[in-house]
């Protein structure tokens, strides 16, 4: 009886100290920050590629987890951005990949952050014959995204950035100020740092242009 009782007790420790899918991924985004806003511009290539063998481990371990899958794309898309010209399409692609297979467990998880990095992937990766880029698709996931989180720095700055791009910069003003109003995300410091910086840096040249 004893012998049965200390194993429940066991049991149930483990599963109370079961990692959340927020603990999983802290040190993924940590590492991910520091590479993207410390790291020299030549050294970030190889830090992702480091990044994204830790992160594919970790899907490994921990199979059906879409927060995990989600991080897993941001890293790989990532380093096809530090990577960039052609040889950055297959990283592409397992990225949109990998935030396919999150959005089918949860597309809601990490407040729709699958949406936001799709968004991203289809409006910088070149259209066909080169590349699976799509415009329209990524107008409609970014809205997808900020209709889960309205007010996440995330959306809003690359749903602006896009804006831009695409020659609709009196468009993308009301949400990149919604990016510098957006609340902080626990943990996420140096990420939201970064992240105002380059809001900023956008609204500055939006300034500049309309003078």
């Amino acid at each position: 009886m004893l012998a049965r009782i200390a194993i429940a007790t066991l049991a149930m420790t483990s599963f109370a100290y079961a990692a959340t899918p927020e603990e999983l991924i802290r040190p993924i985004q940590e590492q991910w920050a520091e590479i993207k806003y410390k790291a020299p511009e030549k050294q970030q290539e190889e830090g992702y590629n480091k990044l994204a063998q830790q992160a594919r481990k970790l899907a490994e371990q921990n199979p059906g987890v879409a927060e995990v899958l989600i991080w897993e794309g941001i890293v790989l898309s990532s380093e096809a951005g530090a990577k960039g010209g052609l040889g950055a399409l297959g990283l592409a692609k397992e990225a949109r990949a990998k935030l396919e297979e999150a959005m089918k467990l949860n597309d809601k998880a990490l407040a729709g952050s699958a949406y936001t990095s799709l968004a991203t992937l289809y409006a910088k990766v070149p259209g066909w014959p080169l590349g699976f880029g799509d415009k329209e698709r990524a107008e409609e996931y970014f809205k997808k995204s900020l209709a889960i989180n309205p007010n996440g720095i995330d959306p809003n700055f690359f749903y602006g950035e896009y804006l831009i791009d695409r020659s609709r910069a009196g468009e993308a003003r009301p949400y990149l100020e919604a990016a510098l109003k957006a609340p902080a995300r626990p943990g996420r410091e140096l990420a939201d740092s970064g992240r105002r910086q380059e809001v900023q840096a956008l609204l500055a040249k939006l300034n500049k242009e309309t003078k």
